[in-house]
């Protein structure tokens, strides 16, 4: 069957060389040029990693805090009780609370991006695994998310806090920014999220841990990256 291509596909297609590997610094600046959705696009970056994605010791995982955040509102919740619940409430998170928090996502509330929790409500919280782990939401204290200073957690998750973990496909998919984001902004983004992911490379691995990178929008044509 014939593939029917839009109109601004088509465009995309003109200004992208599917062979060619680009600089970072040229794939943003054709970013600029693409034409535009209706919709300010995310920004993403693809990596495919020389690893063994079967191999525990050589999982990839990690947090990264972009210096010019995400481009969009992060909605926290956390999970505490007593004295924390004041201390989430004074740090902006927004939603806290104890049990009545865990038994309203339980039921499928699911309106935040992060969440946090204080170490004595993980018990707790396990009963949210399914729920919460297919969706990268459950908090581990590699992430930072599990921790007795809540207020440190929020505010680091506000700012633009990432974390990535690779794949059953050895790969790593992050969205690092908008296209509403200057050249200059993009680029440092990226740039601290390549080298958080390299390094985050396991002892494992031998040789280079990124095989190949590719920079894309939302709807946009992936631009093949050269390491």
């Amino acid at each position: 069957m014939k593939t029917i291509k839009s109109k601004r596909m088509k465009e995309n297609y003109k200004l992208v060389d599917k062979t060619k590997k680009y600089s970072l610094s040229d794939a943003v600046a054709i970013l600029e040029k693409l034409p535009k959705t209706k919709f300010d696009e995310s920004v993403e970056l693809h990596f495919f990693l020389a690893i063994d994605p079967k191999a525990n010791e050589e999982s990839v995982r990690g947090t990264v805090i972009l210096p010019n955040g995400i481009g969009k509102k992060v909605r926290v919740a956390v999970v505490c009780k007593g004295e924390q619940i004041a201390k989430a409430e004074a740090a902006g998170a927004d939603y806290y609370g104890a049990e009545d928090l865990i038994d309203k996502i339980a039921k499928g509330f699911m309106d935040f991006d992060v969440v946090v929790s204080a170490p004595d409500m993980m018990r707790e919280l396990s009963k949210l695994g399914k729920i919460l782990g297919p969706r990268g939401l459950m908090p581990t204290p590699k992430a930072g998310t599990v921790t007795a200073d809540i207020e440190k957690a929020i505010r680091e998750a506000k700012a633009g806090k990432v974390e990535f973990k690779s794949d059953k496909q050895a790969g790593i998919h992050i969205n690092f920014g908008k296209r509403s984001f200057s050249k200059e902004k993009l680029l440092e983004n990226a740039q601290y999220l390549i080298d958080a992911i390299e390094h985050a490379k396991p002892a494992a691995v031998k040789g280079n841990l990124i095989k190949t990178l590719s920079l894309s929008t939302t709807m946009g044509p992936g631009l093949r990256i050269a390491l």
